[in-house]
């Protein structure tokens, strides 16, 4: 049982996870569905500073468009990382500008390139719409990342939440392929196991994203596939069985949330397959914490993930197959 009590939250959270607690007590298919329309119509604005931001839309196999937000610095380097980044949402909502705090983050610590997609949403198609449509952006962001001056040993892939799960699938399809050999991978308290089977992941009422919300999103996600041995390891990436030669990680999570054991889990995992990892737990902390930017376990995430990221761009490189 992981019924969470005011007392296990981090003093710092208290208020405010009581708060939407209140305010939003789980997510409901309708919430999906109203927030993807008025996303989808509206957006969010470009809340970077600084930044070349630009909205490309490459052509999927159905003849689509896929939006991608690129952001890059006023003023291009050369040999910088170039970085895929999944925003989060559990799978059925959201857009990669409310990510422009990592964004922002990345490129000015680096120089780098980021890459996000606007992929499709799980209330308008299961997987694999939203993996394809991700993978199609590491695959964008390899062959033209040299126009902003993207070393092509330096592809990096992260996201949060179902971000992180998409992270990590991404990453396992391109080992699996060959199709793009990547450096270092930040998927950061990923969303990636279906099967609800660890013991954070049951009966968990935390603030933000708990069991409740946590079964309707890989319903909405996973379509007629869910509850079924048919779920692709691309889908919910716990389901590999092979971590051997993935490229390098860090990651982060709370104690008090649904993904806190799959988390250290796949850091388990990753280790013992010989894979370099850089990893933090966050005492009492919820699902999303590192958003609360005022609090000190946020402040001590973005420091561990900066921290952690500017290591990779000195130490982790991964040449391109000619």
């Amino acid at each position: 049982m992981w019924k969470i009590k005011t007392k296990d939250i981090h003093p710092e959270l208290r208020a405010v996870g009581n708060l939407i607690r209140i305010i939003m007590p789980r997510f409901t298919r309708g919430f999906f569905k109203t927030a993807d329309f008025f996303l989808h119509k509206f957006g969010l604005p470009d809340f970077t500073k600084g930044l070349c931001s630009e909205e490309i839309y490459i052509t999927r196999e159905d003849g689509s468009k896929l939006r991608l937000r690129v952001c890059s610095p006023e003023e291009k380097r050369e040999g910088v990382p170039g970085v895929l980044w999944i925003h989060g949402g559990g799978y059925g909502l959201g857009c990669p500008e409310q990510d422009f705090h990592f964004i922002q983050k990345f490129v000015d610590a680096s120089g780098c390139v980021v890459v996000a997609p606007d992929y499709t949403k799980s209330v308008r198609a299961p997987f694999p719409a939203a993996f394809d449509d991700c993978y199609k952006a590491l695959i964008w962001l390899k062959e033209n990342g040299y126009k902003y001056g993207m070393g092509d040993d330096k592809i990096f892939v992260g996201g949060n939440s179902a971000g992180g799960g998409l992270c990590v699938a991404v990453v396992l399809k391109a080992r699996d392929t060959g199709d793009v050999n990547i450096a270092f991978q930040m998927p950061l308290y990923p969303m990636i196991d279906d099967r609800m089977i660890t013991a954070s992941s049951q009966n968990n009422d935390a603030p933000i994203w708990n069991s409740k919300s946590n079964e309707l999103g890989w319903k909405l996600y996973l379509g007629e596939s869910y509850g079924t041995d048919r779920v692709s390891k691309y889908a919910a990436p716990a389901r590999e069985t092979d971590y051997r030669e993935l490229p390098p990680a860090l990651t982060y999570v709370g104690t008090v949330e649904p993904f806190t054991d799959e988390t250290v889990e796949y850091v388990e995992k990753l280790r013992k397959a010989g894979v370099e990892v850089q990893f933090r737990l966050f005492e009492g902390c919820f699902h999303g914490f590192d958003l609360i930017k005022w609090t000190k376990p946020a402040k001590e995430a973005e420091k561990f993930l900066t921290d952690g990221f500017m290591y990779a761009v000195e130490n982790y490189r991964a040449e391109q197959k000619r």
